[in-house]
C-alpha cells in the first residue's frame, strides 16, 4: 500500500529561520537627536534658554546624520524610519514649541500657546506629508520649509537675543510673529533647496575644502549670529525661488505626480 504520510506531513526545512532585529548604529544617533530635543524642553523648564537652544541645534545635527550613517552601512529599517520621524516631531516640532512658550509667548495668555500649538501641529502636518509625498516630490527641494529648519528659526532667535542679554518679555511679539512664520511656512506648497544632490562620494576641487574651512571659521566668530541668520536666508529663499519660478512661467509645485502613499522604503533613512 502506498504511504501517503510524506504528502500530508512535509519535512520541515533544516534552514534557519531569520528573526526580525533592530540596527543598533543609526537608531542610536536617532535616539540622541530625540534627547537633544527633550534636553531642550527640561533646560527650558529649568530657565536655561541657552542650553535648550543648543539642545535643538546638536539635534539637528544628529537627525542629518542618522539617515546617511543608515545608508552608507546598508542598516536602513522601516523600523528606523518610522523612529526617525517620531523623533523629528519632539526635537522639531514639540520641543521648540514649548520652548518659545516657556521663553515668551507665556506672557500673552492665549495667543501664546495658539501660536505655540499652531506651530506644533504644523510641524505634525508637515512631516505626515512628508512621509506620503516622499516617491512623488521632486528630490532636489522640500515641499515647505523642512522642520529642522524652522526649529532652528525658532531656537535660533531665542539663543541670538539670550546672548544679546534680552528676555522673553523683551521680545514677545517677534516671537510671536516668528513662531507661527516658521509654523505656518513648513505647511506650504513652497519649494527649498534639500542639497540631496550632493553627494559627499564625489570628489571635489581643492578651493571647496578651502570654503569649507572658511565656512567653520565664519561660524565660530560667533555661532548665534551667524546660524541665526544663515537659517533667516535659508527660511526665505523658498519664497523667492516660488517667485522667481512663478514669474518665469515655469511649474511652482514640486510634485510630479499623484499623493498615494509609497511603500516603506526611504522615507527617512
Amino acid at each position: 500500500m502506498h504511504d501517503d504520510s510524506d504528502l500530508q506531513h512535509p519535512v520541515e526545512s533544516s534552514a534557519p529561520r531569520r528573526h526580525k532585529g533592530i540596527y543598533v548604529l543609526p537608531n542610536m544617533i536617532t535616539l540622541a537627536a530625540l534627547f537633544g530635543g527633550f534636553y531642550g524642553v527640561v533646560m527650558a523648564i529649568d530657565g536655561r534658554y541657552d542650553l535648550a537652544t543648543v539642545g535643538i541645534f546638536v539635534a539637528m545635527v544628529l537627525d542629518s546624520l542618522d539617515g546617511r550613517v543608515a545608508r552608507m552601512t546598508h542598516t536602513q529599517s522601516a523600523f528606523g524610519e518610522q523612529m526617525d520621524s517620531l523623533a523629528d516631531m519632539v526635537s522639531f516640532g514639540a520641543a521648540p514649541a514649548l520652548i518659545a512658550y516657556e521663553w515668551a509667548l507665556k506672557d500673552i495668555g492665549r495667543w501664546g500657546w495658539i501660536a505655540a500649538f499652531v506651530y506644533c501641529a504644523c510641524a505634525a502636518l508637515r512631516l505626515a506629508r512628508f512621509n506620503v509625498n516622499t516617491g512623488v516630490v521632486d528630490k532636489r527641494f522640500f515641499q515647505g520649509l523642512p522642520s529642522p529648519a524652522a526649529a532652528a528659526l525658532v531656537a535660533g532667535f531665542i539663543w541670538l537675543t539670550t546672548e544679546a542679554g534680552y528676555t522673553g518679555k523683551d521680545l514677545v511679539w517677534p516671537m510671536f510673529g516668528i513662531t507661527l512664520y516658521a509654523g505656518l511656512t513648513m505647511v506650504t506648497n513652497v519649494p527649498f533647496y534639500s542639497f540631496k544632490d550632493l553627494s559627499l562620494k564625489k570628489s571635489v576641487p581643492f578651493a571647496a575644502i578651502v570654503l569649507i574651512a572658511l565656512g567653520i571659521a565664519v561660524i565660530n566668530i560667533h555661532p548665534p549670529t551667524v546660524l541665526f541668520g544663515l537659517f533667516v536666508l535659508y527660511g526665505l529663499s523658498g519664497y523667492a525661488v516660488y517667485g522667481w519660478r512663478k514669474a518665469k512661467g515655469k511649474p511652482t509645485s514640486v510634485i510630479s505626480t499623484s499623493t498615494d502613499e509609497p511603500d516603506e522604503r526611504g522615507l527617512h533613512n
